[in-house]
């Protein structure tokens, strides 16, 4: 069974950009696409510094539990503690959709929601997500709809507020 996966990866502490490349790195070969790295605001009200963003895309033998198993491993490596719900963090890896043979994998396991509840309403994931796969499709509650169709129905601002993030060195 080959399966594909949509992970959102974020960062704000402690050498983002590394952290990204961390989860890069994790896939391997897995890894089918990875967006460049945004720069957004912080999403939750918590004062913090701005998050780096990226969305990947990975294909592998997997099962959707492996996978989020994968990206805890990923966190878990980089210190990830979880003190102040929707705080600043080292990293964060969610897995945003996971398919099976095409079909979108769909679970309301308090463990591990897929599509995940809060995709279709987060910028930060859309964005860098329809830059890599520009003809993409979520499930939601109302039903399949493009990535492009929810970007487009975001408020303006929010939109706006996800950015190229400058390179580092």
């Amino acid at each position: 069974m080959t399966t594909r996966v949509v992970l959102s990866a974020g960062a704000n502490m402690d050498r983002p950009h590394a952290r990204l490349a961390s989860v890069v790195q994790a896939l391997g070969d897995r890894l089918v696409a990875a967006s460049q790295v945004y720069t957004t605001a912080p999403w939750g009200g918590v004062s913090q510094d701005d998050f780096l963003n990226q969305t990947l895309i990975a294909e592998g033998d997997l099962t959707p539990e492996e996978w989020l198993a994968l990206c805890q491993e990923c966190e878990r490596a980089a210190d990830r503690t979880r003190e102040v719900r929707w705080g600043p963090r080292t990293l964060d890896v969610d897995v945003i959709s996971v398919e099976t043979d095409g079909a979108a994998v769909l679970s309301d396991d308090a463990e591990l929601t897929l599509p995940h509840p809060r995709a279709a309403v987060r910028a930060f994931v859309l964005v860098p997500w329809l830059e890599v796969e520009p003809r993409a499709r979520l499930w939601t509650p109302t039903g399949e709809r493009t990535v492009a169709e929810l970007v487009a129905a975001l408020p303006a601002a929010e939109r706006d507020g996800v950015r190229v993030a400058e390179a580092t060195r």
